[in-house]
C-alpha cells in the first residue's frame, strides 16, 4: 500500500487501476486509514461509510481481475457533501434541525455514480443547510483550510474540498447555489465546476434555493472534473489537443465587481498575463447588467430558501447558528410580487449579459475577491461575518444568476483562484479551455 496515492488525481488513480499497478481493495483501506488517523478527519468527515466503500471497492477489483472496469474511475474513491441521501446512512445537510435523518435511497447522482464504479467513502461536513460562502459551522463542524487552519475553508461544500485537499478522497461531490462549489475550491486551491442548472439531477439532494441549486466535483485537475461531470449525468469531453492559442476571453472590468482585495487582484491579474502569453486574446469591458443582477440577489436567494427552511426553522431556531440563521429570516420580508418581478427582471439581464458575451468564449473574474477570514473573528463578530461572506459570494454569485457554467482554477498563488464562466450547456467547450488554462498557470 502507498501513501502517495493519497495526493494522486483521480484519473491518475484510474490509470494505475487500469494497469493493475494498483488494487481497488488496497487503494480504498489506504483512503480510510488516512482519514482514520487524519489529526482533523472527524473535522472534514460527518461520517465515513467503510462497510459500504469497502464493498464498492471489492466490486471494483473483481471487475478489474476479470477485464470488466465500468471506466477510467471504477475503484476510485470519492467523497460526497452531507446533502446527497445515502441509503441507510444520516445525511443532515450540517444542521442539527435535520439530526437522525437517514434516506431510504441514494440521491441520482450518487447511484448513478457507484453504478460506474466510485467509492463512496463517505459524508463531508458543509455550511448550515448549505447557506453561506465561508464554510463555517459551529453547530457540526468547521473544516481547516489547507493553507492556515485558522482561517475559513469556504462553503458552503467545505468538506468536500478539504477531503481533497488533506489527501482523504481522490475528489469531492458538491452543490453550488451561489458560489459553494468553486468558493472553497478556490481557497483550497483546487479545480471547481458550476455546472448549469438542470444538467446534473438534484433528485434526493436536499435542497436550499431549486432554481439555483447546482451539483458539481471538486477535484486536483481539469481532467478530473471532466471525467467525473460524465460519470454524474453530464456529457463526455474529449480534451485532447486543448489550446488556447486564439481563445476569445473577456476580463469583466466592472465597477460592480470592486473592490477586489489586493491579493486577489494581483494574483488574478497574473493568471490573466499568462493565459495571454500562451496565445489567449483578452479583452476587458463593463457589463452593466452585472451590477443589476446582484442587485437583485436579496430579492431571489433568501425568499426561496426561506420558503423551503422557514416552518423547520421557526419551529427550533436555538439549534441553529445565528448568522445563518439570520440569513434565512431574511427572506421572511420580501413581499411575493417582488420576488416575482425580481425574476422576471433577472429572465431579461440573462439575455442581454448572454448576448453581450456571446462573442468570447469565456468571461473571467476573480473566483474570490478577499482571502479566507479568520474564524475566530467571524465566530465573535456577526456584522463581520455578514460582510465577509457577501463579498465572498460576490463573484460567483454571478455565475448563479446569469447562468451558465463557470470553472475555478488554481493561480498559483494560495487561496487565490481564477473563475472562467460560459453559457448554459457549454460545459464542454469550458473544460476544453480549462484544460488549456491549467497548462498556461501550471
Amino acid at each position: 500500500m502507498s501513501d502517495s496515492w493519497l495526493w494522486m488525481t483521480a484519473a491518475d488513480l484510474g490509470r494505475g487501476l487500469e494497469a493493475e499497478t494498483i488494487d481497488a481493495r488496497e487503494l480504498t483501506e489506504v483512503y480510510l486509514a488516512a482519514i482514520d488517523g487524519h489529526p482533523q478527519g472527524t473535522g472534514i468527515y460527518a461520517r465515513t461509510m467503510p462497510e459500504r466503500a469497502r464493498a464498492e471497492a471489492d466490486a471494483a477489483a473483481n471487475r478489474a481481475r476479470v477485464g470488466l472496469r465500468r471506466g477510467l474511475l471504477d475503484g476510485v474513491p470519492v467523497s460526497w457533501k452531507d446533502l446527497f441521501d445515502s441509503a441507510g446512512v444520516a445525511t443532515e445537510a450540517g444542521s442539527a434541525l435535520l439530526r437522525d435523518r437517514v434516506p431510504d435511497t441514494d440521491a441520482e447522482v450518487l447511484a448513478r455514480a457507484s453504478r460506474a464504479g466510485l467509492v463512496a467513502l463517505g459524508k463531508t461536513h458543509m455550511t448550515e443547510l448549505a447557506f453561506s460562502g465561508l464554510g463555517l459551522n459551529p453547530v457540526t463542524a468547521t473544516p481547516p483550510n489547507i493553507n492556515d487552519p485558522e482561517l475559513a475553508p469556504g462553503g458552503s461544500s467545505s468538506g468536500a474540498a478539504t477531503s481533497v485537499a488533506f489527501g482523504l478522497a481522490a475528489a469531492g461531490i458538491g452543490s453550488d447555489t451561489g458560489g459553494s462549489v468553486r468558493v472553497p475550491s478556490a481557497w483550497n486551491d483546487l479545480v471547481g465546476l458550476k455546472t448549469t442548472h438542470g444538467l446534473l439531477s438534484l433528485a434526493g439532494v436536499v435542497p436550499l434555493c431549486p432554481r439555483f441549486d447546482t451539483v458539481g466535483p471538486l477535484c486536483r485537475s481539469v481532467e478530473d472534473a471532466a471525467l467525473l461531470l460524465a460519470l454524474l449525468g453530464g456529457p463526455s469531453t474529449d480534451l485532447a489537443g486543448a489550446a488556447l492559442s486564439g481563445a476569445r476571453l473577456l476580463v469583466l472590468d466592472d465597477p460592480a465587481l470592486e473592490p477586489t482585495r489586493p491579493e486577489p487582484r494581483a494574483a488574478f491579474e497574473d493568471a490573466v498575463s499568462r493565459l495571454a502569453a500562451a496565445g489567449a486574446r483578452v479583452t476587458r469591458s463593463a457589463a452593466p447588467m452585472i451590477g443589476e443582477a446582484l442587485a437583485l440577489a436579496p430579492l431571489l436567494f433568501a425568499p426561496e430558501a426561506y420558503g423551503i427552511w422557514g416552518e423547520t426553522i421557526e419551529a427550533r431556531p436555538d439549534l441553529m447558528f445565528v448568522p445563518v440563521r439570520e440569513r434565512f429570516r431574511a427572506g421572511a420580508t420580501v413581499p411575493a410580487p417582488d420576488f416575482v418581478r425580481g425574476w422576471r427582471a433577472l429572465d431579461a439581464l440573462r439575455a442581454s449579459y448572454h448576448a453581450a458575451t456571446a462573442a468570447y468564449d469565456a468571461v473571467l473574474v476573480p473566483t474570490a475577491p478577499n482571502l479566507p477570514p479568520n474564524v475566530d473573528r467571524l465566530l465573535s463578530d456577526a456584522e463581520y461575518f455578514a460582510t465577509e461572506n457577501l463579498l465572498t459570494l460576490r463573484n460567483t454569485r454571478i455565475g448563479n444568476l446569469l447562468g451558465g457554467c463557470s470553472l475555478t482554477l488554481p493561480t498559483g498563488e494560495p487561496s487565490c483562484g481564477v473563475s472562467l464562466m460560459a453559457p448554459p450547456g457549454a460545459e464542454s467547450r469550458l473544460l476544453r479551455l480549462g484544460a488549456a488554462a491549467e497548462g498556461a498557470l501550471g
